[in-house]
């Protein structure tokens, strides 16, 4: 099975809870009236694309209601779907490689939301595509987050980075990014703990990261990626917001669509974090994160082929 089947199977509960239920709203509907839209926000906030999104999509659908002209409610869902399809996008943004030599990608987010995992698919994503990995184990505050790291370091054939449990993971990142250069590795992921997000003084030590970082090799981290899960819908754009506070969030690694119906999330990302969403996770395999593609996405959520578009 490729990705894209992996994908629109992992959107199986988000198409329940949001694109079958916006056509419950509009089947067997004689009018298109106020009470019509107000049953489509409460559907889109019930999905958890969050209370902003939902009426700035229910505002768009009304305006292309009267652009058309349209009085049959049945057309609703060809609109509704264009306008989910605007919100998204429909471009790719790859993650942010540097041309000259060393990338430097930092990977933040709260614990449980696959983070270390994802550094791992990662690693064996570009190392699929050639490039010489290294990672660090800048989460010193777990042992398991070390020894997590090391096992998938193992798996993948990539070399780690590490210090005992509680050292500085400022000194990690530091000692990392001294053996990327003396290797001349191609690409160095940096874990980090899985700060909660209401701890300034972790907040903080994350910030130490980055200047380390930054003093070691101007101009970067080129990325700094946070990894949410999708599972916890509106939550997750909580995080992202105080994560991009603290560290400039350049992209954003969502995980664990397949056990959620609230995919819907990936619509309020785009319209209220303007980050872009980078790498999608659909499953425990070592395939299954790959790059985010907005019009695979919006075919899939519909259950469309790939080329497929109402």
């Amino acid at each position: 099975m490729g990705f894209f089947d992996r994908l629109k199977k992992s959107l199986s509960k988000t198409r329940k809870s949001f694109v079958e239920k916006v056509e419950q709203v509009v089947i067997g509907r004689k009018n298109i009236d106020e009470e019509l839209y107000e049953e489509l926000e409460e559907v889109l906030i019930q999905a958890d694309v969050g209370v902003n999104t939902a009426l700035e999509l229910v505002e768009r659908v009304r305006e292309g209601v009267k652009l058309r002209n349209v009085s049959d409610p049945a057309r609703l869902k060809d609109i509704f779907q264009e306008e989910v399809e605007y919100l998204i996008g429909d471009k790719t943004t790859p993650i942010n490689i540097n041309p000259d030599g060393l990338t430097v990608i930092l990977v933040v987010g709260v614990n449980g939301t696959g983070k270390t995992t994802t550094i791992g698919k990662l690693a064996h994503y570009f190392k699929k595509q050639g490039k010489k990995v290294l990672l660090a184990a800048g989460d010193t505050f777990r042992a398991a987050a070390i020894d997590q790291l090391e096992i998938w370091g193992e798996r993948v054939g990539v070399d780690v980075i590490k210090h005992a449990e509680g050292a500085d993971p400022g000194a990690v990142a530091y000692d990392a990014m001294q053996a990327a250069r003396s290797r001349k590795v191609d690409i160095l992921l940096i874990d980090t703990a899985g700060r909660l997000h209401t701890k300034s003084n972790l907040m903080e030590e994350l910030k130490k990261i980055r200047r380390i970082v930054e003093r070691e090799m101007p101009g970067a981290p080129h990325e700094t990626l946070l990894v949410l899960d999708a599972t916890t819908g509106q939550n997750a754009i909580s995080q992202a917001k105080l994560f991009g506070e603290a560290v400039n969030v350049t992209g954003i690694a969502l995980t664990k669509l397949d056990g959620t119906a609230k995919g819907g999330v990936v619509i309020g990302i785009k319209t209220s974090l303007h980050v872009p969403v980078k790498m999608i996770g659909v499953g425990e395999g070592i395939e299954d994160l790959q790059p985010f593609n907005p019009q695979e996405f919006v075919a899939a959520l519909y259950g469309l082929d790939v080329n497929e578009k109402k």
